[in-house]
């Protein structure tokens, strides 16, 4: 057997393995298993070596991926409305299995995920820290709009309900002292419980709109895929700054912020920028730096009496 058609083979037997799971009700090995077989096929998606698949058929292994983190997006939040079903993922399994033959047209509109690395938490850990000074005088003090690109995974509000209260975040900028460099900056926006544990399916801003001196500024509303009365005790809401960095082509965690529970309340607020790795746990929180910058964020809750 072929070095390809072995990947394939043990592809197929992930996804298999992902939707046994599913159907079984053993939902956190079901993510698990879909989110380790969606980073293989952007992995395989990404690779520039001599790859046994064409530019078609990674094209639709990047849309498989995407729908692996949607059906583990459906999972982790049962009231998303952007609900993807087991059985519409299994569709997919003839696809995996028959890719190198597959010529149909993919059954579901769906965009592939955006050709770069981004890592997953921790990664970046072993990798080496250049993150300081790299051009440092580039764009200073400049004011520059952003390209329209990624359009995010921001989801709608939810439902109201009576006595319940809902959370909309507006992530209006955050203050760094080398905005100007920042290339395609975004934000990974996820509530977490003590554990660290992921409590709503995570979302990303769009790339942010403008940069203006020591500012990026996102003006982009969230809404908190939970109540705030159902969310755990000793919860926080992590706000992931992301960019690009081309020299190594991945996009790469810079900082990150939170907000504790106690923390709810409607009006403005900033709140301090911690070094990465992200420590969901925060137990071992470092400040970005002694500046003045912060992220600025202001809050709306809806209670529906």
């Amino acid at each position: 057997m072929s070095d390809v058609n072995k990947t394939i083979q043990k592809w197929h037997a992930s996804f298999r393995k992902g939707t046994d799971f599913d159907s079984w009700g053993q939902l956190v090995e079901a993510i698990d298993e879909y989110q380790i077989l969606a980073r293989q096929l952007q992995k395989e998606v990404q690779s520039t070596n001599s790859s046994e698949f064409t530019e078609e058929q990674k094209k639709t292994l990047g849309k498989i991926a995407t729908c692996l983190e949607m059906r583990s997006a459906s999972l982790q939040c049962t009231q998303s409305k952007e609900d993807f079903k087991l059985e519409e993922l299994k569709k997919l399994e003839t696809i995996i299995q028959n890719i190198l033959t597959y010529n149909k047209e993919f059954p579901f509109d769906v965009q592939p995920v955006p050709l770069r690395k981004i890592l997953a938490p921790g990664e970046e850990e072993n990798l080496e820290v250049e993150e300081e000074e790299e051009d440092a005088a580039a764009g200073a003090g400049s004011t520059e709009a952003f390209p329209p690109r990624a359009t995010g995974t921001l989801l709608p509000r939810l439902p109201s309900e009576p006595g319940m209260t809902l959370l909309t975040l507006k992530i209006e900028k955050i203050g760094l002292k080398d905005a100007g460099q920042c290339i395609d900056p975004y934000m990974t926006i996820s509530v977490k419980d003590l554990n660290g544990v992921d409590v709503n399916p995570m979302q990303d801003t769009p790339v942010a709109s403008r940069k203006e001196d020591t500012y990026i500024h996102f003006s982009v509303d969230v809404e908190i895929q939970r109540h705030v009365e159902k969310l755990p005790k000793g919860a926080a809401i992590f706000f992931e700054f992301k960019h690009y960095k081309p020299k190594k082509r991945f996009t790469s965690t810079k900082c990150f912020a939170f907000m504790e529970m106690d923390e709810i309340k409607p009006g403005p607020m900033v709140i301090e920028l911690y070094k990465k790795p992200t420590d969901f746990k925060r137990k071992k929180l470092q400040l970005l730096t002694k500046k003045q910058l912060y992220l600025h964020l202001h809050q709306t809750l809806h209670k529906d009496s």
